[in-house]
């Protein structure tokens, strides 16, 4: 018996074949094998939102090679991922290779370990269509308002625009902060932070809480004197003293929106960088002295749930690394949020006991910071709290003659000591903004009376909503029910792509065009493009996934209104055009005088003269990088290859042929005054042919070496590809002038 087993990637199938040996062959489908071709609609809106698959561009070869393999094969058994993704490429599979769709043949694998490669292989089921259809419904949902809203909002406002359901309903997100953001007004307020020396000689912080009226905030200056004022030669006694414990509970094992939410703030990772290493780390890693094995458990899952198999072997690591004190008195049990689909565990370490250390030499960098922060976190979880001894201290201030009359003010101080640390002792979880700072306080009694050390006024001003971060927004899109564990990073990467949000030293705000596209959609699809909408369509397709909703009718549900809504929109905006301030220039147009504007065209940007039809000159969209040509002093501007790779050359061109990868750095040679450039390794150089000045990192002057052999033809090769790139931009610019 041969048995055929498909899978989507080749390292997942590599790791699965070691587990199930001879008599199985295990073969990769590369992802998709089908989809809806994108030269066209593809749906037929008339007959039931029907999809028209064909095979994916450049997938033929390899589908007729799956076909000549299942010819072969006495079994076919289709194991891609557990989720509607994965259920939706088995089906797509099963109907290209003529499979029996009753049959047994679907497997699906929690983890990429041996025990849970047999558990799938003993467990088939049929493929479920009830998944399927939830896929099939988010795909073309997706392509009726990409094919139908992209050329409207192209028409209104630049042409080449795309927009997406949930992403657009992302970017409204992140521009209603804006839209908090910027009318914001900061208020003044001001802090009294005092430094106190108690009895036994220790140094404790406070701050200012109020008087004998109760709670006091401090508005301006004036009124911060009138308080140091009255604060001179004031006796500062401790009027309470309340001592307590706390317990701290460990965070719950990570979820997908959790684990990027960390990632991004602990790793500085982004989305689609934490997926990807997640990816190799559940299809399987070749690990010393375990031989090829998954790490962790399937990444995309909204569920808390854990295996008691893997809790046992998460408590025998803590028990023998840190004793059984750090183990709680009762089991931990966390509940996953009331909208879970809760189809798979956890994200967890497959096999608790390959600790990160043990696995260190094995993983890429990535995967090692990925893999240590998702086995922290699991055994933590299994750990016992952490029990805080707290103290909270109310300081009364007054000198005596205020004491007589009644007056005080109040400062007050509060902090912990740990107890026991528990958790803490191996992780504890990062947060988007600083925790109130605690104290550690020495032993402090009623009535003690203590030295002030210092009293100082501090001014400050109230700060407007922050903006979206990775983390933030993953947590804000989960929060509002929008998208999915498979779907947030797809939805960053895409609205930054597009053009629509900017990421700025880790921070994501709206650009120009975001804010643009947004007020259309805010104004005229304001029932479609909104939060509660997409939630509730969200729900929608989970209900088509659990059986309790007809795919079609949730199709119907959406387009119908969809359809009238676009119309309306269409006659509402007949005749405006949307000009961005962003698309103006200063750069005058050679034949007419008039500013040229930046188009967007098949090809990417270009500037064209807004004459047009009457003047039809047209140029490349260049960035100016403030650098003169070494060769002819004419502007060095910023180009890209045909790959999508960065070099610089000459606005001359082709009367001037000076190109280089080296970046400009602004500044000028002080030997002949040409502009000078950064080479990798931290070099600077000056690129004027018979100068030779170049420095290194430490500033210090160096002579660079002769170009060996091969790097010279590589430069050749460049150079190149770089003077072809210029060629083909002519080319395109001709045919966007047609």
């Amino acid at each position: 018996m041969s048995k055929l087993v498909i899978v989507e990637s080749p390292a997942k199938a590599k790791t699965i074949k070691k587990y199930l040996g001879p008599g199985y062959e295990v073969t990769a489908s590369m992802g998709h094998v089908r989809d809806l071709p994108a030269a066209k609609l593809s749906i037929d809106v008339k007959n039931d939102f029907a999809p028209k698959y064909a095979v994916a561009k450049g997938k033929e070869k390899l589908v007729k090679e799956l076909k000549a393999k299942v010819k072969k094969s006495d079994e076919v058994i289709l194991a891609t991922d557990p989720d509607r993704e994965g259920e939706a490429i088995s089906w797509h599979l099963a109907e290209l290779l003529g499979l029996d769709l009753k049959k047994t043949n679907r497997v699906t694998f929690n983890e990429i370990t041996k025990t849970g490669v047999l558990h799938g292989i003993n467990n088939p089921q049929v493929v479920d269509m009830d998944l399927v259809n939830a896929q099939q419904a988010r795909r073309i949902l997706d392509r009726l308002v990409g094919y139908r809203l992209s050329p409207f909002i192209s028409q209104k406002i630049r042409r080449g625009l795309s927009a997406g359901r949930v992403q657009s309903v992302a970017v409204r997100i992140i521009v209603d902060r804006e839209g908090e953001i910027r009318p914001f007004v900061p208020e003044e307020y001001w802090s009294l932070d005092a430094k106190f020396m108690a009895k036994d000689g220790g140094i404790f912080a406070a701050a200012f809480y109020g008087d004998e009226t109760g709670k006091i905030k401090i508005t301006s200056k004036e009124q911060s004197d009138k308080y140091l004022e009255r604060l001179n030669d004031a006796e500062y006694t401790i009027r309470s003293v309340k001592k307590g414990t706390r317990k701290k509970s460990p965070s719950p094992p990570f979820i997908t929106s959790t684990l990027q939410q960390e990632a991004s703030r602990r790793l500085g990772f982004q989305a689609q960088r934490t997926m990807k290493a997640a990816q190799e780390l559940y299809e399987g890693v070749e690990i010393e002295g375990f031989g090829t094995t998954g790490l962790i458990t399937y990444m995309r899952t909204d569920s808390l749930r854990v295996s008691e198999e893997s809790k046992t072997q998460g408590n025998e690591y803590i028990s023998t690394t840190f004793g059984a004190d750090y183990l709680p008195e009762k089991p931990r049990v966390f509940r996953s949020r009331s909208n879970a689909q809760d189809g798979h565990e956890a994200i967890r370490p497959a096999v608790p006991s390959i600790t990160p250390e043990q696995a260190k030499s094995s993983l890429t960098a990535d995967q090692y910071k990925l893999y240590t922060l998702i086995w922290k976190r699991f055994i933590a979880s299994l750990m016992a709290d952490c029990i805080q001894a707290t103290m909270k201290v109310d300081i009364s201030a007054a000198t005596k003659a205020d004491l007589e009359q009644g007056k005080y003010c109040t400062f007050t101080a509060s902090g912990y000591t740990v107890s026991f640390d528990g958790f803490t002792t191996l992780y504890e979880e990062a947060k988007d903004e600083k925790d109130e700072k605690s104290t550690r306080l020495p032993e402090l009694k009623k009535a003690d009376l203590l030295k002030l050390e210092e009293l100082i006024a501090n001014q400050h001003f109230t700060q407007p909503p922050p903006r979206f971060t990775e983390a933030t927004l993953i947590k804000a899109l989960e929060e509002n029910g929008i998208g999915r564990p498979s779907t947030y990073a797809t939805i960053i990467t895409t609205v930054i792509k597009r053009g629509y949000v900017q990421r700025i030293a880790k921070v994501l705000s709206p650009t120009e065009l975001g804010e643009a596209t947004t007020g259309v959609f805010r104004d005229h699809f304001q029932k479609i493009v909104n939060v509660k909408f997409t939630a509730q369509m969200e729900t929608s397709l989970d209900d088509v996934e659990n059986g309790k909703a007809n795919y079609i009718e949730v199709l119907h549900e959406f387009y119908d209104a969809f359809e009238s809504t676009l119309n309306k929109a269409k006659e509402e905006m007949e005749g405006q055009k949307i000009q961005l301030q962003e698309d103006l220039t200063d750069i005058p147009c050679e034949k007419c005088g008039k500013l040229m504007v930046v188009k967007v065209g098949r090809f990417g940007k270009f500037l064209a003269c807004p004459g047009y039809p009457d003047c039809k000159n047209a140029k490349p969209f260049v960035i100016d990088t403030g650098a003169e040509c070494p060769v002819c002093s004419a502007k060095v501007v910023e180009k890209k290859s045909k790959k999508g790779y960065t070099f610089f050359g000459c606005e001359a061109w082709p009367n001037c042929t000076f190109i280089t990868w080296d970046k400009p750095t602004g500044e000028n040679c002080p030997k002949c005054g040409k502009a000078l450039f950064a080479k990798k390794g931290g070099i600077t150089n000056c690129l004027n042919e018979g100068c030779g000045y170049a420095i290194n990192k430490e500033g210090e002057i160096i002579t660079l070496p002769k170009e060996p052999e091969n790097g010279q033809k590589k430069k050749e090769t460049q150079k190149n590809e770089a003077n072809k790139a210029n060629k083909d931009n002519k080319e395109k610019l001709e045919q966007e002038k047609e």
